[in-house]
């Protein structure tokens, strides 16, 4: 069995999409999520980690602006359900060149290899309480929630510049089910409008990162009480598939399956 990624080259408003295979690029993509995420060093997945998920079937996939890499999405083999998937280890985009639809592009690039491949899910996680993210993967990919995971990576307590409050790092787990019709619809370009009514909604707050800056106590209530409500939605087998991205109350739109 092989999970080879084919390699393709997808180029676009002079940014170039194709798979990184050497060093060099695997190595770049190290120093890129260094940029991008602010880890810690210990955190930072380094080179070694890129060139095992490679030769075990997986790709990084690697965004280039006059042959400079400025994004990337790693792809690690995974089963789910007994079935081969991917899961998405990292999605990471140069902070100058964000808001251009290159981190899209990576993922939509992500899809049709996976289907070459034929592997029909993707799946990575993200943070519940972040409405850009949530809009992007569940109302620009297409992508479904159905589990939540309680301080997936451990407590961070260095959440708070002021106050080391102990912020869980809790996770939704995002499903991408490539041919599904949300996900093919969108992959063409053309909106898609649910035919039921959400039988729930999850709020989260406008702005989470201003809300740990400025009311460390509040960010934390806000954190239990997001958990406890996807919690009670997936236990009563509803599912995300929707966000509205309102300015002063965003929200999740869950239905029944």
């Amino acid at each position: 069995m092989t999970y080879r990624l084919r390699t393709f080259v997808s180029v676009k408003n002079g940014i170039e999409i194709r798979e990184c295979v050497t060093l060099a690029e695997l190595a770049a993509c190290v120093d890129l999520q260094r940029e991008v995420f602010a880890l810690p060093e210990i955190e930072i997945s380094p080179v070694r980690h890129f060139v095992v998920t490679k030769n075990a079937g997986g790709s990084a996939l690697g965004a280039f602006s006059d042959g400079e890499l400025v994004g990337f999405v790693l792809s690690v083999p995974a089963f789910l359900r007994g079935e081969k998937a991917f899961y998405s280890h990292m999605t990471a985009v140069r902070p100058e060149f964000q808001s251009f639809g290159i981190g899209a592009r990576l993922k939509w690039a992500q899809r049709k290899g996976a289907l070459a491949e034929n592997i029909k899910v993707i799946k990575w996680t993200f943070e519940p309480v972040k409405a850009r993210n949530a809009f992007f993967n569940l109302e620009k990919l297409g992508a479904i929630v159905t589990q939540y995971q309680e301080n997936f990576y451990g407590t961070d307590y260095a959440a708070s510049v002021d106050q080391k409050i102990g912020l869980a790092s809790d996770r939704l787990f995002a499903e991408w089910h490539l041919e599904s019709e949300k996900v093919r619809e969108l992959a063409e370009r053309r909106s898609f409008t649910e035919k039921v009514e959400p039988t729930a909604r999850i709020a989260i707050p406008a702005d989470w990162t201003k809300l740990v800056r400025s009311d460390a106590k509040k960010a934390l209530d806000e954190q239990h009480r997001v958990r406890s409500e996807f919690q009670s939605a997936f236990a009563a087998g509803l599912v995300g598939r929707g966000f509205v991205r309102d300015e002063a109350a965003p929200h999740f739109l869950l239905f029944k399956n």
